[in-house]
């Protein structure tokens, strides 16, 4: 004979279906930007002569430029600034979604981690004008 009281809910039983929804809007917005690429993709593609491609193997590609050592170091700085850029972009986005969505009191880690990633945003991008100025 199986028990009349009711059976305890995990505390996270009310979450799934608010997640379903978002899982849902998720796809539906990704399934609508993935639509024009599909469309573009459904059509034929163009005939080629056969003489151009040809001529593309022909030509000689340019020889890349060598880059020196400086140019190097100013690639892995640059890359050392934005890796943890995106981490921190991350933390802080997924502590504004546990607040906002899940009512998480995190509220000053938000902050803090918020502050971090614009600081070290401004400085990654005070460097990249500096050192590679594509004005």
């Amino acid at each position: 004979m199986l028990p009349t009281y009711p059976l305890p809910v995990p505390a996270i039983a009310p979450a799934w279906p608010r997640l379903a929804r978002l899982l849902g809007a998720w796809f539906l917005c990704c399934a609508a930007l993935a639509m024009p690429a599909l469309a573009l993709a459904a059509d034929p593609p163009p005939e080629n002569d056969g003489a151009q491609v040809l001529q593309t193997f022909e030509r000689a590609a340019p020889a890349p430029a060598p880059t020196d050592s400086a140019e190097q170091t100013r690639r892995w700085v640059m890359f050392g600034l934005g890796a943890p850029l995106l981490l921190l972009l991350l933390i802080t986005g997924a502590l504004g979604i546990a607040m906002g969505v899940y009512g998480k009191p995190v509220y000053l880690p938000h902050m803090i981690f918020a502050g971090l990633s614009i600081t070290l945003a401004i400085v990654h991008a005070i460097v990249g004008i500096v050192w590679f100025r594509p004005f």
